[in-house]
């Protein structure tokens, strides 16, 4: 999946030097009342917070070489405040510049939350390697990630920016490459290079995956909510920011990164007597029919239980694509068009990936990608797929689908007999799978994003459901601990609402999991109380994972 920050100029505040950006098109998490008299609103979170980056400037790390640009406004209940803030140096973009303000109800400021403690200052903003250098060892990095294939069509497009989150600042070129497989399909990876000496600093994958009333392939006879226009109901949700499904007739593209060579259509499905598909493949609307149904219980998910209006929180309407490419054994989600993709796998390891725990998993990159934004390698790129992991389970439990009941198994309704085991991933002991890490050790970052988000997926299991044998809804468990200890459950709502509070306010781009652990503690004691059963329990849990 394809990750691209939507950066939004709106109005510029020149406040002590500090050039201070908001950007217009994200909504504050409000509650129903937010707007009562006395109450803090969007707008006055801004000018608190604008305020607040005047008057603590230093510690916040910014000069007059900065500008700042709001990504999201999160406004609690009792009036708190929380502004994150995205920045670039001499207008460059500052990966791990991020921070998040915190402001109490009446607009004092209390506290930050930075992706680095770093002074970002550079004696210079030229590059000595060049940019068609920087493009060169990116589209290497690519074929070297792919080996054995021959991939065709491979572009690659070097952006310069501060890189903060590994070390000391240093001035770098951000590379995407992208290309097409054997088979049409495409690939992608993102390289970091130093600017200064040519040196690698980091390189990951950039389409994160999953390997991985109508009647769907995996759900039953769904509800769907459709459009009618003239006598032709359209796959086209009027009451979800208008998300829809289209065809993509088997087709690729590689407008990943802004780097267009084509794109796939997205040709809006339709139907004379508004029930669709037939419940199998043979029916080319039946996989539509499982990915409308999949972004609209996570739509409703999000926001019946954490008040987020869309992924986005602007209530827009992502869509969908599926029968994409040529037994494409992936979905993936995508910023740069703000859409979900389905493929229909290879019919021997992977059936269409249209699985309701899929959808929720991808779209759930989406709202990581416009909150925390968390770096899609080391251990933030293992807390960044496990988030998709829990949000993705916590949907497909959430659903109430008795066709598809809720579990701590990832992708089971789309593995096959090939495949070699009956899920992707295993949340009560990650280690199932083969690769993945149940505990925590100092190796972790180095594992591929898939396999180190196991620790944070045990995490999760073990603070809902408790640690060693049970039986949820059919499916076995047995959850080990690290350290021998008990570890008792409270439940899965309240592992929703901690998770998703501590993405949305503490996390950062570079948290790692100790930072994870102080994210959920802080969650845990905003929702509950210092000192409370639930804050206790996160501490249990992550000591059960060895993160301490």
């Amino acid at each position: 999946m394809s990750r691209i920050r939507q950066h939004v100029r709106g109005s510029r505040l020149a406040t002590a030097g500090i050039a201070v950006t908001t950007a217009t098109l994200l909504a504050a998490v409000l509650s129903p009342a937010a707007d009562a008299a006395g109450r803090p609103t969007r707008a006055t979170a801004l000018d608190h917070a604008a305020a607040a980056l005047a008057e603590h400037a230093a510690s916040l790390g910014l000069t007059a070489t900065q500008d700042t640009a709001v990504r999201d406004v999160v406004i609690d209940k009792d009036g708190t405040q929380h502004v994150r803030y995205d920045r670039t140096y001499r207008e460059l973009p500052v990966l791990g510049g991020d921070f998040v303000v915190h402001l109490a109800p009446d607009g004092t400021y209390r506290s930050a939350n930075r992706a680095t403690r770093a002074a970002i200052s550079l004696s210079t903003i030229t590059p000595k390697l060049s940019a068609s250098r920087a493009a060169d060892a990116a589209v290497n990095a690519l074929r070297a990630a792919n080996l054995g294939e021959t991939l065709k069509q491979v572009k690659a497009k070097p952006q310069l920016v501060v890189d903060a989150l590994h070390g000391t600042p240093k001035l770098a070129w951000r590379t995407d490459a992208v290309g097409l497989d054997s088979l049409g399909n495409p690939v992608a990876r993102t390289v970091l290079t130093d600017a200064r000496t040519g040196a690698r600093i980091d390189a990951w994958d950039s389409i994160e995956t999953v390997t991985g009333d109508g009647r769907s392939l995996y759900g039953g006879t769904v509800p769907l909510e459709t459009t009618l226009s003239g006598s032709t109901y359209q796959l086209k949700d009027p009451n979800r920011g208008n998300t829809y499904t289209g065809d993509a007739a088997n087709k690729t593209d590689l407008c990943i990164f802004g780097i267009c060579i084509s794109r796939a259509p997205a040709t809006l499905f339709t139907d004379t007597d508004n029930h669709w598909g037939t419940g199998t493949t043979s029916d080319r609307s039946t996989a539509a029919v499982d990915a409308q149904y999949g972004t609209n219980v996570t739509w409703d998910y999000y926001k019946n239980v954490h008040g987020r209006n869309g992924i986005g929180n602007d209530g827009k309407g992502s869509y969908n694509r599926v029968h994409y490419g040529n037994s494409y054994n992936n979905a993936f989600w995508d910023d740069s068009c703000f859409c979900m993709t389905y493929g229909d796998g290879d019919g021997t390891q992977l059936g269409p990936l249209v699985g309701l725990d899929v959808a929720g998993h991808e779209m759930s990159h989406g709202v990581t990608s416009k909150s925390a934004n968390l770096t899609y390698s080391g251990e933030s790129g293992g807390l960044n797929e496990a988030t998709s992991d829990i949000f993705g389970s916590l949907v497909e439990f959430y659903a109430n689908n008795s066709s598809d009941a809720g579990d701590y198994l990832i992708g089971e309704k789309i593995v096959r007999s090939g495949f070699g085991r009956d899920a992707l991933r295993y949340m009560d002991k990650p280690s199932k799978d083969g690769s993945s890490a149940d505990y925590w050790s100092s190796s972790v970052g180095n594992l591929d994003v898939h396999y180190s988000s196991g620790v944070a997926n045990h995490f999760a299991y073990l603070l809902a459901e408790g640690s060693g044998s049970k039986t949820i809804n059919g499916v076995t468990y047995n959850s080990p601990t690290y350290n021998g200890s008990t570890v008792t459950g409270i439940g899965r709502d309240k592992l929703g609402a901690i998770w998703y509070r501590a993405l949305t306010v503490y996390m950062t781009s570079s948290t790692n999991y100790a930072g994870a652990r102080t994210a959920t503690l802080n969650a845990a004691r905003d929702l509950y109380g210092s000192g409370s059963t639930e804050y206790n329990a996160v501490a249990a849990a992550w000591t059960a994972v060895n993160v301490n």
